[in-house]
C-alpha cells in the first residue's frame, strides 16, 4: 500500500472508533430523557451486559473460541467488587477496576488447562467451570456487608454497594455505564488494531500458520482470555452498582450458554452486536413480561433468531444490518 492508502486508512479507522464511542455516549445521554425508572434499570442491565458479549465476541470473532463460562466470570467480578466495596470501601471506579481485574486472572487461569482442548471440548470444558461456580456462589453468597472473608450479614439486613456520587439517580447511573462501555468497546477496538489483534487473525487462519509467522499461540490465545474476563468482570461489578447487591441464584450455568448464543445472534464481528445481545439478553424478556406475556417465551424468539442468525446472517444481526445499510448507500452515490 502506498503511503496515502495506509494514511487514510488510518484516518478512516480513527473516525470508525470516534462514531463507536460517540453513539454509545449519546445513547447514554438520551435514553434517561425518554425512558421511564423501569426501562431505565432494564437497559441499564442491557448495557452492563453488553460489556460481557463484547468479551464472547472476541473470543469467538478473533480467534474461533467457544467459552461457556463468561456468566461465571461476571460472577467474580461482582463478588470481587461488593467484597472491596463493603470491606475496604475503596471508591466504586476501583471496585469495578478490582472485579475486573479479578476476572480477567481467573479467565487466563481457566483458559490455560482449556486452551490445551479445541472445539467442543473446549466449550464442555469452560461450561463445567460456570457449573462449579454456580455450585460455589449458591452455597457461599455474594458479600453483603458482613465481616470475615465471605463478607456476609446473618441476622440482618443486606447492605447495598454504594454508588459513585455523580451517578445516584437511575438515570445519571445509566449514563454512568453507558460511559464504562464505551471505553471497553474502544479498548477492545483499538487491542484488534495493535500486535494483539495482528496475532489474533493469524491464529484464526491456522495455528501452524500463525506459529510459522512467529506468534506465540498460546500466549495471545490466554491473553484474549484474559481480556473477555476482564469486560465480564466489569459488567458484574456494574450490574452489583445498579442493583445495590447480587443473588447467586443468577449466576446458573445456562446463562453462560445463553450469553453466547445471543453474542452469535447479534455478531461477533461488529461492536454493535453486543449492544443487541445485552437488549435481547435483558430488554427482551422484560418488553414481553410488560405486554402480559410470559417472558420465557422469549427463549424460543431467540432459539428462532439463533438458526436465522447461523443460516441466514452468519455475521449477526449488527453485521446483517450494517451491510444492509452500506448496500443502500452504494446505490444511493450511483
Amino acid at each position: 500500500m502506498t503511503p496515502d492508502a495506509i494514511r487514510r486508512e488510518r484516518r478512516a479507522a480513527r473516525m470508525a472508533l470516534l462514531r463507536m464511542v460517540l453513539v454509545v455516549l449519546a445513547i447514554g445521554a438520551l435514553v434517561p430523557w425518554l425512558a421511564n425508572a423501569y426501562w431505565i434499570k432494564t437497559l441499564t442491565s442491557s448495557l452492563a451486559l453488553a460489556i460481557a458479549a463484547a468479551g464472547v465476541a472476541l473470543l469467538y470473532g478473533q480467534l474461533g473460541l467457544v467459552s461457556l463460562c463468561q456468566y461465571a466470570l461476571l460472577g467474580v467480578g461482582g463478588w470481587v467488587a461488593l467484597r472491596v466495596g463493603h470491606g475496604l470501601h475503596w471508591p466504586f471506579e476501583a471496585c469495578v477496576c478490582a472485579g475486573g481485574l479479578a476476572a480477567g486472572v481467573v479467565g487466563m487461569l481457566a483458559g490455560l488447562p482449556a486452551l490445551r482442548l479445541k472445539g467442543l471440548y473446549l466449550a464442555l470444558v469452560t461450561l463445567m467451570l460456570a457449573g462449579g461456580f454456580q455450585v460455589v456462589i449458591s452455597a457461599t453468597g455474594f458479600p453483603d456487608g458482613g465481616a470475615g472473608f465471605l463478607g456476609r450479614i446473618s441476622g440482618s439486613e443486606r447492605l447495598m454497594l454504594p454508588r459513585p456520587a455523580i451517578a445516584q439517580g437511575e438515570g445519571a447511573y445509566f449514563a454512568y455505564v453507558a460511559a464504562w462501555l464505551a471505553a471497553m468497546l474502544a479498548l477492545l477496538e483499538l487491542h484488534r488494531r495493535t500486535r494483539a489483534g495482528r496475532s489474533w487473525a493469524l491464529i484464526r487462519r491456522g495455528e501452524a500458520v500463525a506459529e510459522g509467522a512467529g506468534v506465540n499461540v498460546l500466549l495471545y490465545q490466554t491473553w484474549a482470555f484474559g481480556l473477555a474476563g476482564v469486560c465480564a468482570g466489569v459488567a458484574g461489578a456494574l450490574l452489583a452498582g445498579a442493583v445495590g447487591q447480587l443473588d447467586g441464584r443468577a449466576f446458573a450455568a445456562s446463562e453462560s450458554v445463553m450469553l453466547f448464543a445471543l453474542s452469535l445472534i447479534g455478531g461477533a464481528y461488529h461492536w454493535g452486536g453486543a449492544l443487541v445481545a445485552g437488549l435481547l439478553l435483558r430488554a427482551v424478556p422484560s418488553l414481553l413480561v410488560d405486554l402480559g406475556v410470559n417472558g420465557y417465551l422469549a427463549m424460543v424468539f431467540f432459539g428462532a433468531a439463533l438458526l436465522h442468525a447461523l443460516i441466514t446472517a452468519p455475521r449477526g444481526l449488527a453485521g446483517q444490518w450494517l451491510a444492509a445499510v452500506q448496500r443502500r448507500m452504494t446505490k444511493g452515490r450511483t
